[in-house]
């Protein structure tokens, strides 16, 4: 790690400067401390004090009261100017209300803590981020100071590392400081960012060479080191530390420290301070240095205070304090501040409490709360008095100890303990882990007074287990166990015999009534489920089937939950014998096989005990030793087997079921089924062009199952190759042949289909041959439309035939009419044609027919009436999207640019260029219907420019923009010098080229010539900048350079080169390095940029900008009505380069007024003002509800009314 150099040792001195506060030395220290007062006397809240008013408001009246005996000293009871009043903290109704702090972000878990080494040691700090509820790694950064950034220093004694833990999601950064010097002592600062949170802590690191015994007494080296870390008066005075030591020791035996390190100081120069402070181990340099600002001024004597306040005070919380003041003029009118805010007081509250006695000012704050420690000044004149106030947190002890509990399940448990304040904060564990207390929670929590109850109301064995409560004074706990009630066998279960499908109950009752059990059967857990219903209801245990199967059959068992005690009974199950026939999925009981298959049919059955089963057919019985046809019997199915069916095996079959319960009988019907035969040969009543319809009628014989359709296939005469026209089966016995070829005869025949297959074809129809005119025309369009005339478009029909297309017939018909008007009296052969000679503004219908030699088509007409009137259609260029761009081109290429265009009638096309009309002989310019040609034959530099484009059809304009950018080789650099040789290098410059041939320029090459050989070789190429070293060059050579300029097009022609040469000597030359002077930057404090009147509008933040320039960096201020804005939540404060930013979060009226920025340094200050104003304010009921004061809600609805009156009299 480097040492601090002096720049930053003047940097530290330049934050580090004297406060613009006159206080003087910090004179003896006198407490007067009061014993916390009674119940009546408690604490305000920590709602903040009301804003101090303007100048101009009335000065709080004083009230004069008798105080009791024990509030008042005796000396001060005979006298007549013992004269106290009341200060005004907060209303009454306000005392118990709690204000809400924003949470701070917290994402440190672990935070490093600050250690002591000796010179050489090593050690680290670690500092540890839970990453669960982060969506990727945070940001951390260690800082030595208040500025050095650790991140940059990195290397031999400093490593910084990072790891992640995948199981407990936890980023872990460390920081190793190895083998320290004594420099490295001070203090540093870990600061963690994830985008809005933030976490920062402070620690110290001390390195020493040999341990040494402090001494008892305070001296400036033990008073300079930090009293905490991450606290906000870390780096200044451990006043609490002085003060303890002050109160230990006897105020006659004062020792003086070894070496008087205040004369050290005094008399040494400032870059010594942090070695000085290193030398004696004073870790706060920060404090040092303002202590010792504040003791070089001259002390000033105060010309309306006697004595001040003392520089700090401490006190026990619930305590009392007492700040006085000597006064050497007793005329002069005081005011109290709290952290800025003034004091007033008020007759109904005893919080602070002011005497008068003689000379003397007193304030008395009673029953002292954590929100009384904070900075407080007395104001006589312009002269201030400022201490602050340190309130001491006792802490909170158990008075009564937890008492172990030992109870049976569903009883009460209550544990009881007490504290030694009342609405003291603990916490309740049990085993160590925080007992969960939310609404659903089983865990109560009460407390009352100084007792705190932890309720179970329904106990169960899992709340076994040590239970403890946690305070800041201590920690008391205790053992709960929970056990179970003995169990009592009320009703045990009984064995059942049910019949199969009737409902199955099972039964049992034993105490206690509220202890679960689980049902088995034959050993395995049984599942509450649709069929299977569970009950549990107090003492009583049910187990209930709603239709009982075989499967529930077996030895049920009942465990009740935690004995080892069971219930046993036997369920038996019986069931007549049943033909179960849905298994067959068949309609009507009938098995459908086709002839020659196997059929092998299995029946299911049931019966307890197993049935004889007989299979029979009509009056035979069935055996199971038959060849063909034989019957088999199973355990719960009877199988009927027929290896080879035939047509004979179709009937019906029975089987018959018997055993000891019962008989059961059912009909099976069997179906043999096969082909159909084919039709009779088809006929062909009608033929067309490529088509026919062709009939034929059904077969004799359908195969025993229903036609489901026909097969149809043709085939040329001449041919022996039979084609398939139908893949879909043929429902009907129609059909009609498509896209055969005119002219060639043809045959057709048919097959029969059914469930089982298909037929043998039929006998084929006799020869046929087809022929047809053709199709009609496709797409008939309207083109265009004039006064006078329509134009139609069309495509040739999809089906010409083999007699060819001639041409096509036009007819037209006016609307409401239906007489067709021939236009062409020749066909055309076009497929577009205009009809002429219309009447004006009438509709007309349009067809066209396709002639050939079999005749007119089908004609095509149009679908929507035609009106015979020209339409207009606005312009509209459609830029294509290469030319929505700069359009870059060469010199000496070619530029043709095709810009389409829509508008009716044919629109009016202008081009200018830059604004002027375009020569002709420079660019040729085509216009046709819908698009503009721009052509550029030869490229050159000067076709460059914007090129505006207007189409104009009447009236309607559309305009679009080109950029052309004619682009060429630049020309050379300007004024290649060799700046400074030394060594092997040399050092190069140049002037960028005049003529960067209208493109910018992409870098540079830079070649080097021996002066001998005069050969050039490239050094660099692409080089952007204006500058550079030319390396590794040869000693006792001497060289020229010379540089190309290049952009886009390439190298420019021609190359710059160096007027002089550079000549490499040999080494052992000495170069003189010129001599500088400082130049001095110190500067006092400017504003370059003042604040400004601003408007707010409240509820919406707002804030105030201003610049300043210094040098040193100034110390900035912010003050509100000459009030300076310290640690007030609704300011934000930034600086960064100078610019000074206030933000005021959500302003409301009452924070309009005059705002100051000042800026201080050490050679001046400066300030800037400004008055905001904020508009749009709150209703009388709404000031109410924030807990306003009356004489401010007055004040605000009468300034309030006042502006409105002159904005009226304005209008």
């Amino acid at each position: 790690m480097p040492e601090p150099t002096k720049k930053d040792e003047g940097q530290l001195e330049e934050s580090l400067g004297p406060d613009n506060s006159d206080a003087l030395p910090t004179p003896e220290i006198t407490l007067e401390v009061s014993p916390p007062q009674d119940k009546d006397d408690d604490a305000t809240t920590s709602t903040p004090s009301p804003p101090p008013p303007s100048e101009e408001g009335n000065t709080p009246k004083k009230l004069s009261i008798d105080l009791p005996n024990d509030s008042v000293p005796e000396s001060a009871m005979g006298r007549k100017d013992s004269v106290w009043s009341l200060g005004e903290g907060q209303l009454p109704e306000d005392i118990d209300k709690q204000i809400e702090t924003p949470p701070l972000s917290t994402l440190l878990i672990e935070k490093p803590l600050g250690g002591s080494i000796t010179v050489g040691g090593d050690i680290t700090f670690i500092a540890k981020v839970e990453a669960k509820d982060l969506l990727r790694k945070p940001s951390i950064k260690w800082f030595k100071g208040k500025w050095m950034d650790l991140a940059s220093k990195t290397g031999k004694h400093l490593q910084l590392k990072e790891s992640f833990d995948r199981f407990t999601k936890i980023h872990t950064f460390e920081m190793h400081i190895i083998k320290a010097k004594e420099n490295y002592a001070g203090n540093y600062r870990c600061e963690v960012t994830y985008k809005d949170k933030f976490d920062s802590c402070s620690f110290d690191l001390e390195v020493k060479d040999v341990p040494e015994q402090t001494s008892q007494a305070i001296d400036i080296r033990s008073a300079f080191k930090r009293s905490s870390e991450g606290q906000e008066d870390a780096g200044e005075l451990d006043f609490s530390g002085l003060l303890k030591h002050r109160n230990t020791r006897e105020p006659k035996q004062e020792e003086t420290p070894e070496v008087d390190v205040w004369e050290i100081l005094k008399n040494a120069r400032p870059d010594e301070y942090e070695k000085i402070a290193f030398t004696y181990g004073i870790t706060d340099l920060r404090g040092l240095l303002k202590r010792l600002k504040k003791t070089k001024k001259e002390e000033k004597k105060s010309e309306a205070f006697a004595k001040k306040l003392e520089t700090a005070y401490q006190v026990d919380k619930g305590g009392k304090i007492r700040f006085i003041v000597d006064m050497a003029d007793p005329t002069v009118e005081l005011k109290w501040y709290k952290n800025g805010q003034e004091i007033r007081p008020t007759p109904n509250n005893r919080k602070y409490i002011f005497e008068h006695k003689g000379t003397q000012r007193i304030m008395v704050i009673n029953n002292c709360q954590i929100n009384d420690d904070a900075a407080y000044s007395v104001v006589a004149g312009d002269e201030k008095s400022t201490t602050e106030l340190f309130v001491k947190e006792l802490p909170i002890n158990i008075v009564k100890e937890l008492e172990p509990v030992k109870t049976t399940v569903n009883e009460r448990i209550e544990l009881e303990c007490e504290v030694s304040e009342e609405g003291a904060k603990v916490k309740w564990l049990k085993n160590g882990v925080e007992v969960p207390t939310g609404v659903r929670s089983r865990y109560r929590v009460k407390s009352e007074g100084t007792k705190h109850w932890l309720i179970i109301d329904d106990a169960i064995k899992e709340d076994t287990g040590t239970y403890s409560l946690m305070a800041t004074g201590g920690t008391t706990e205790a053992h709960v166990q929970v056990d179970l009630k003995p169990l009592k066998i009320i009703q045990d279960l009984e064995n059942v015999t049910v019949m199969l499908g009737q409902p199955l109950k099972l039964h049992c009752e034993i105490y206690p009534g509220n202890v679960p059990g689980r049902w088995y059967l034959n050993g395995k857990l049984i599942q509450a489920s649709d069929r299977i219903n569970i009950l549990h209801r107090a003492k009583n245990h049910r187990l209930e089937a709603e239709s009982s199967t075989i499967h529930d059959a077996g030895d049920y068992t009942f465990v009740p939950e935690g004995y080892s005690q069971s219930l046993c009974a036997k369920v038996h199950v019986i069931d007549p014998p049943r033909v179960h026939l849905d298994a067959l999925n068949c309609p009507d009981n009938t098995v459908t096989i086709v002839a020659g298959n196997k059929l092998r049919l299995e029946i299911p059955i049931s019966g307890e005990p197993a049935p004889r089963v007989v299979w029979m057919k009509g009056e035979r019985v069935i055996l199971d030793t038959g060849s063909r046809v034989r019957a088999e019997t199973f355990a719960d199915h009877t199988c009927l087997t027929i290896d080879v069916t035939e047509r004979e095996d179709t009937g019906n079959y029975k089987i018959v079921l018997q055993n000891e319960a019962g008989e059961d009988t059912a009909s099976i019907k069997i179906k043999v089924v096969d082909i159909p035969d084919p039709p009779q040969a088809p006929l062909v009543p009608a033929v067309g062009g490529d088509w026919c319809t062709m009939t034929w009628d059904p077969p004799h014989y359908d195969g025993g199952s229903p036609i489901l359709g026909y097969f149809i296939e043709r085939k040329k005469k001449q041919s022996s190759r039979w084609m398939r026209l139908n893949f879909d089966l043929c429902k009907e016995t129609t059909f009609e042949p498509k896209k055969m070829i005119e002219g060639v005869p043809y045959e057709v025949r048919v097959f029969a289909v059914n469930a089982i297959g298909v037929s043998k074809p039929c006998e084929p129809s006799k020869p046929f041959i087809p022929l047809a005119v053709t199709s009609e025309p496709t797409n008939l369009i309207v083109d265009d439309v004039t006064d006078t005339t329509v134009t139609m478009k069309w495509r040739p029909p999809d089906t010409i035939g083999a007699a060819g297309l001639d041409g096509y017939q036009v007819e037209y018909c006016f609307e409401g009419t239906d007489e067709w008007i021939v236009s062409n009296t020749e066909i055309t052969e076009k497929t577009k044609y205009t009809i002429t000679g219309l009447p004006p503004e009438t509709k007309i219908l349009v067809r066209v027919k396709a002639i050939n030699k079999a005749g007119p088509s089908p004609p095509r007409t149009t679908q929507h009436s035609i009106l015979v009137k020209e339409v207009i259609e606005p312009p509209k260029i459609r830029i294509p999207r290469h030319l929505k761009q700069t359009y870059i081109r060469k010199v000496g290429e070619v530029v043709n640019l095709v810009v389409p265009f829509m508008g009716k009638p044919r629109p009016k096309v202008s081009w200018l260029k830059n604004g002027e009309p375009i020569e002709a002989s420079q660019v040729s310019i085509r216009n046709t219907d819908c698009d503009s040609i721009i052509f550029i034959r030869r490229a050159e530099r000067k076709h460059s420019g914007k090129y505006e484009m207007a189409v104009q059809v009447e009236k309607h304009v559309d305009t679009a923009l080109l950029d052309i950018q004619i682009v060429d080789l630049p020309g050379p650099p300007q004024c290649v010098k060799i700046e400074e040789i030394w060594g092997e290098n040399v050092a190069l410059d140049w002037s960028p080229p005049k003529d960067n041939g209208n493109a910018p320029i992409s870098g540079y090459t830079i070649q080097k010539a021996d002066k001998k050989t005069m050969e050039w070789y490239t050094c660099v190429e692409h080089y952007h900048r204006t500058c550079v070293t030319v390396t590794e060059l040869v000693v006792g050579n001497e060289y020229f350079f010379r540089v190309f300029a290049e952009n886009m097009c390439g190298l420019s022609e021609s190359a710059t080169v160096t007027k002089d040469s550079a000549l490499i000597v040999k080494q052992g030359l000495q170069l003189k390095n010129p001599e500088y002077i400082d130049y001095d930057f110190t500067e006092p404090p400017k504003f370059t940029q003042p604040l400004v009147d601003t408007f707010a509008i409240a509820g919406y933040n707002a804030t105030l900008n201003c610049s300043v320039r210094a040098n040193p960096r100034p110390k900035v201020i912010w003050m509100k009505n000459k009030i300076m804005i310290i640690d007030d939540p609704r300011y934000r404060m930034f600086s960064n380069q100078g610019v000074c930013t206030l933000e005021i979060r959500k302003p409301s009226p009452f924070d309009g007024g005059v705002y100051t920025c000042k800026a201080i340094n050490d050679l001046g200050e400066a300030q800037v003002e400004c008055k905001l104003e904020v508009k749009g304010g709150f209703t009388f009921c709404e000031l109410m509800k924030r807990g306003v004061p009356l004489h401010l809600i007055d004040k605000y609805m009468n300034e309030t009314k006042s502006l409105d009156s002159e904005k009226k009299g304005s209008d």
